[in-house]
């Protein structure tokens, strides 16, 4: 095993990069924002009709905002209604 011998200075700027390392790798890991989907993108996400998005706000199915005639949807109540309705696969007898 071979020894490395640092100077004070050198000691004290490997641990400034370390810490700016560290501060990087805390901001890039903390929760992305909720991404929003206006009404256009979520019936094209989900392939369906503006009568059916309504059906689903309607039935609670869908949590939403609306501002004036404007609706919108946040993206994890889009992956949580799909989760919600999620079937795992059966396995066919014969």
């Amino acid at each position: 095993m071979e020894a490395v011998i640092l100077s004070k200075n050198q000691y004290q700027e490997l641990l400034g990069r370390i810490e700016e390392i560290n501060t990087k790798i805390t901001e890039t890991s903390k929760k992305p924002v909720d991404v929003f989907l206006d009404n256009a993108d979520f019936l094209q996400l989900m392939h369906i009709s503006k009568r059916t998005a309504q059906t689903w706000r309607d039935e609670g199915k869908i949590s939403f905002s609306q501002i004036g005639n404007k609706i919108y949807y946040r993206m994890s109540d889009v992956q949580t209604l799909l989760n919600k309705n999620y079937n795992k696969a059966f396995k066919k007898t014969r």
